[in-house]
């Protein structure tokens, strides 16, 4: 028996490459019962003139299924449903219906919403997206990231891919960490003292559940990275945020009896502030004085276009009390969510151990890629390319912004990728924020960065690492006439 070829239709709404599409129409048309085994396929010359595709794409398409033994090839006569393709369930599958479980009372701990921020899935479809920390497409170097991948595929690096590091890392990654990015922080680290993240935010709730708990007390910036208050208040510890002012976290406002201060001295969240030297030494002493430790975020270090960065605070620590969070993925793309943790060795011991227990270890293939990635001179080039992009950005965006007469909160001494801006007192920018989607404009309102959110609706971010040189002055116009529509309106 014959298939027939009306059976198949291209979905515009499926992604992938043709070929792709074409085995997936077939592969899914087997699993879900519809093609049996012993059936005959189209042509491949007629399945391509059906779908409006060559002849090749079809050919290739047909081989890949032939390969996992979905069809079958027989001579001259074509290609058949391979009599040992997946067979469909023999019972249909079911929703499990509405339920009689009452979650209300079931959960026993709540933890949503988990990130305090939304962002459009769509965010690339925006013509104006002045929205932090995604990947700009133009900039990445995915040719060499897939060479890179490709090599951590191969056989020589067959155990790095399959293996069970049970609570390790992969040993190249870890070496390049400790001999090339660290040493620019002026930190010296060994192995014992570095453990692998799954991003940031991973080696900030590692560290949160390590040295926080009930009836001990940690100090946060206020305003902050929203995720990390939201880690904090789920580890049940008294939370103090404690005001920013110009030059970022003021060591004088710490409340005394703090265990653990959390703190972004390179390029503050949100505000973009660069901690003096001068205060870092100050906060340095203070937690010898004060008995507490420090957790740092360095997660933007590597933007700094207009002068070389300041020392990170765990490269000026002589007392072991400075934890480092460190990053791939601001600088790499979002989705790859690598960090690393740097502490002293029996901090390390006790991550490593909690981090086993949840996931066991990031993925040896994303390990290795990224490896090969560093350690060939992609990722510093890449890092340059990027480097040279936001300055220019930077310029277009301090100069549309100057033009427009918008009130600047904050911005990076050394670089970064975003701008904080303040509106008038009148402006909630949340309603901003919604406003401006409708004109294809994307801005960050200000209000989750911070602890109590009636009195900050003023503030938004606007970042400059996915949005077009050329596109910027008109987005900053839009911004600025929104703002005055809102207010005369």
């Amino acid at each position: 028996m014959s298939i027939s070829v009306e059976t198949f239709f291209l979905d515009p709404a499926t992604e992938g490459t043709l070929q792709a599409r074409i085995q997936q129409i077939v592969a899914q048309g087997i699993l879900a019962g519809r093609f049996r085994p012993g059936e005959r396929l189209p042509s491949s010359r007629k399945l391509a003139d059906h779908l409006g595709v060559s002849r090749i794409t079809v050919t290739l398409a047909y081989t890949e299924l032939v390969a996992d033994d979905y069809l079958t090839a027989k001579g001259r006569s074509g290609y058949f449903v391979s009599q040992n393709a997946p067979e469909p369930p023999a019972f249909p599958a079911q929703s499990s219906g509405v339920g009689t479980v009452d979650w209300t009372r079931a959960i026993g701990q709540k933890f949503s919403p988990a990130l305090g921020m939304e962002k459009p899935a769509d965010w690339a479809s925006y013509k104006y997206p002045f929205i932090y920390g995604q990947t700009d497409p133009t900039l990445f170097d995915s040719a060499n990231w897939r060479l890179c991948a490709l090599q951590a595929l191969g056989r020589r690096d067959f155990a790095a891919l399959t293996s069970d590091y049970y609570d390790g890392d992969d040993p190249k990654l870890v070496e390049f960490i400790a001999r090339q990015t660290l040493p620019r922080r002026g930190i010296l680290a060994g192995p014992q003292e570095i453990l692998v993240t799954m991003g940031a935010q991973n080696a900030l709730w590692l560290t949160t559940q390590i040295l926080l708990g009930g009836g001990r007390r940690a100090a946060i910036e206020d305003p902050c990275y929203p995720a990390l208050r939201t880690i904090l208040r789920q580890s049940q510890c008294q939370l103090t945020p404690v005001p920013i002012d110009a030059d970022g976290l003021p060591p004088d406002a710490l409340p005394r009896n703090t265990d653990v201060v959390f703190t972004t001295p390179s390029h503050q969240c949100p505000t973009a502030a660069t901690m003096p030297l001068s205060r870092r030494k100050n906060l340095l002493s203070k937690a010898e004085e004060d008995n507490f430790l420090i957790v740092e975020d360095d997660y933007e270090f590597e933007m700094s276009f207009l002068k070389s960065p300041s020392p990170s605070l765990k490269s000026l620590d002589q007392n072991g009390r400075v934890i480092y969070v460190g990053s791939f993925s601001k600088s790499l793309f979002p989705g790859l969510r690598l960090g690393y943790l740097v502490g002293p060795a029996p901090f390390i011991r006790e991550a490593r151990a909690l981090r086993a227990s949840v996931l066991r270890h990031p993925p040896g293939h994303i390990q290795r890629t990224v490896s090969y990635y560093l350690s060939l001179g992609h990722y510093d080039a890449l890092v340059r390319r990027m480097g040279r992009a936001y300055h220019a950005r930077r310029k277009v965006i301090d100069q549309a912004i100057a033009d427009h007469g918008l009130r600047v909160a904050g911005q990076g001494t050394y670089g970064g990728s975003s701008v904080w801006l303040r509106a008038p007192d009148d402006v909630d920018t949340t309603t901003l924020a919604a406003h401006l989607r409708d004109q294809s404009v994307l801005i960050e309102p200000g209000a989750p960065f911070f602890a109590h959110e009636a009195a900050s609706r003023a503030y938004y971010r606007l970042a400059y690492s996915s949005i077009s040189e050329g596109r910027i002055p008109e987005g900053i116009n839009r911004v600025a006439a929104a703002i005055q529509q809102i207010r005369s309106g």
